[in-house]
């Protein structure tokens, strides 16, 4: 988690301070006015500037001050919890630390309860599962690193936790079934025909498998598995919306998820690639590159490309590219050619 540390006070920055001692890698941002000898990322811009900027691209943002000014200045930011980071605030004397945005997905109350057993003081949780001693499934996706769809699915199902209503989890391979086996109303299956045929007041499914109609079943959620990595290659100056496209296309026609993406990747003479960069963003995955040389001696099922040899030196990319980013596993969809993108799936090796 990429974390940033805010205070306004001379007290918050003593208690920012200490939280930066205890989290390696931790931001702190502190007034020009409170300068002193000690390192910090030191503003001298309105925080009205400064939250918005640091609320873009952390994963975490503790603020040492009163709530209404976090309120004030992030409340324009908010795009949805599937997005928003995770937000604590901090009186000045360290006593509440409180969950404030994103407590299940963005990992705020873990966060909160981090900050309190640092500082000696009281985690704020005011999540409801959370205050009933229930795990939620959001909370447990995110533990786990499973992708949640669709997120508007989570209030209905987590409510249901709340209301011991009948919910059948279909979980094949027991990745989450631990968590919820003990909880009333849930009801756990390995077969997702079972629990379709269930009348069950919620579905959820934990799967890496595309689902055509999941809009048809409006009590349905899905916790998928990062568990695919794509190889892409494409040729020079191809969009992010085409790369996309037939990145959806050619899982989806494999009945694979795109939302089991863990990564891209592709060769290192792509690396400046805007659209293969901008897609990667838009699946919300890392892109990971290898050297032609590393790409060349990988054993992939199709033939070497005179072309692709031509242009970047590799005999392929896609393939090879999906294996190694995958640490060798199994190559799930070959090869295949999607205007200007070339597409291939391997599932990663645990």
């Amino acid at each position: 988690m990429t974390l940033a540390i805010i205070a306004i006070t001379p007290g918050g920055a003593a208690l920012a301070r200490r939280l930066q001692e205890e989290a390696e890698g931790a931001e702190l941002w502190l007034p020009e006015k409170l300068r002193s000898e000690e390192p910090a990322s030191y503003f001298d811009r309105p925080l009205s500037v400064l939250m918005p900027e640091l609320f873009a691209r952390v994963d975490g943002l503790v603020c040492i001050m009163a709530a209404g000014i976090v309120v004030r200045l992030l409340a324009p930011q908010l795009r949805g919890k599937q997005h928003d980071p995770a937000v604590v605030v901090v009186d000045e004397a360290g006593r509440f630390a409180i969950s404030l945005l994103s407590g299940h997905l963005g990992g705020a109350n873990e966060l909160a309860r981090e900050v309190a057993d640092i500082l000696g003081g009281q985690a704020v949780i005011t999540t409801a599962t959370d205050v009933n001693h229930l795990p939620a499934w959001d909370t447990v996706a995110r533990r786990l690193d499973l992708k949640v769809e669709p997120v508007e699915r989570l209030k209905l199902l987590n409510g249901l936790l709340l209301q011991a209503g009948r919910i059948v989890l279909a979980d094949p391979q027991r990745l989450v079934s631990d968590a919820f086996v003990a909880v009333p109303g849930v009801e756990v299956t390995r077969s997702f025909a079972a629990a379709l045929q269930s009348r069950a007041e919620g579905l959820v499914f934990v799967t890496s498998r595309h689902l055509p109609h999941l809009d048809r079943r409006k009590n349905l959620l899905v916790l998928r598995p990062r568990c695919y990595a794509v190889g892409v290659g494409c040729n020079r100056g191809t969009d992010a919306d085409e790369i996309e496209t037939a990145v959806r296309d050619e899982m989806e026609k494999a009945f694979l998820s795109p939302g089991s993406i863990s990564c891209l990747a592709s060769i290192d003479a792509k690396q400046d690639e805007g659209g293969l960069l901008d897609a990667a963003a838009r699946f919300g995955v890392s892109l990971k590159f290898f050297s032609k040389e590393q790409l060349n001696v990988v054993a992939v099922p199709s033939k070497p490309s005179e072309y692709a040899l031509q242009a970047v030196g590799a005999g392929g990319v896609c393939e090879p590219a999906a294996i190694l980013a995958a640490k060798g596993g199994r190559l799930l969809v070959k090869k295949k050619k999607n205007g200007n993108v070339t597409v291939a799936v391997a599932e990663i090796n645990a």
